[in-house]
């Protein structure tokens, strides 16, 4: 019995309180994976963007908000516009956990259109697509949970465990890119910008801040994919398919599917790098 009661207080599970401080919120799906490898089974996990939703219209509900404040914390990218209002108007701030604190930030234009809306801002917010980035986010993840509950063996080992699957996707990532003849990519939606930095890889975006591309633009886009022997054309369902089809079509590349809310986060990154250099 004495082994048992040690070997609990040495676990620090989150299980102690009501039910809603046995609750963690992160903003989206990508993020469950990070913040659920290290606690494991302690807390219920809940994703504040639902599926299909756009991170970038998004509004949570007053129940959502209630929900929030009542939970034990709340992981955000940071960098989305949505969790700036959410930060302002939660009853204690300290609960949002900004897990893109130490990130060389990439400056671009996010820009969605929406019931006749449109929205932009100057930084890139998709950090979450490389792995190099998702290693700064871990640990922001681990030093805030750490700092709840700082007799958590547990945790530790979790997060210990969770940085070396991280380590081991970045050294395949970078490996897969320096190996192969493809140096660029063409992508609807500018999604994947830390991703092309981390690997030196280049970004051929199609959208440009928000906007459908030129004629003009269309055709230097082809003529250089053709160049470089680009096999894919990558598009989120969200995003009109017509143009990704005949761009696509003039360079002889197949119209790919990716979604960067996918909530099997390292592999949805490792099918994206497969892709990519092939």
């Amino acid at each position: 019995m004495a082994a048992a009661l040690l070997a609990t207080a040495c676990g620090g599970s989150g299980r102690a309180g009501t039910a809603s401080e046995q609750t963690m919120y992160v903003t989206i799906a990508p993020l469950a994976e990070i913040v659920g490898g290290i606690t494991g089974d302690d807390f219920t996990l809940e994703v504040l963007v639902p599926a299909g939703a756009s991170p970038e219209t998004f509004e949570p509900t007053p129940k959502q908000f209630m929900a929030l404040n009542e939970s034990k914390a709340v992981f955000a990218i940071g960098l989305i516009d949505f969790e700036t209002a959410l930060t302002a108007r939660m009853a204690d701030a300290s609960k949002v956990v900004d897990l893109s604190r130490g990130i060389a930030t990439e400056t671009g234009c996010c820009s969605h259109h929406a019931h006749g809306a449109h929205h932009a801002h100057g930084v890139d917010p998709h950090v979450w697509t490389s792995p190099r980035q998702l290693k700064i986010m871990a640990r922001n993840a681990y030093e805030a949970i750490h700092a709840m509950y700082p007799d958590s063996a547990k945790y530790t080992s979790a997060f210990e465990k969770l940085e070396e699957r991280l380590n081991a996707l970045d050294t395949e990532c970078a490996a897969a890119c320096a190996a192969s003849e493809r140096k660029c990519f063409v992508v609807f939606h500018p999604a994947l910008t830390y991703f092309a930095r981390d690997y030196g890889m280049e970004q051929i975006a199609i959208e440009h801040e928000g906007k459908e591309p030129t004629a003009r633009r269309l055709g230097q886009i082809i003529e250089k994919a053709r160049r470089a022997g680009v096999r894919h054309v990558f598009y989120q369902a969200q995003f009109p398919k017509s143009t990704v089809e005949v761009v696509a079509g003039d360079i002889g590349a197949e119209c790919t599917t990716f979604d960067p809310l996918a909530a099997d986060l390292t592999e949805n990154i490792r099918r994206i790098t497969r892709l990519i250099v092939e």
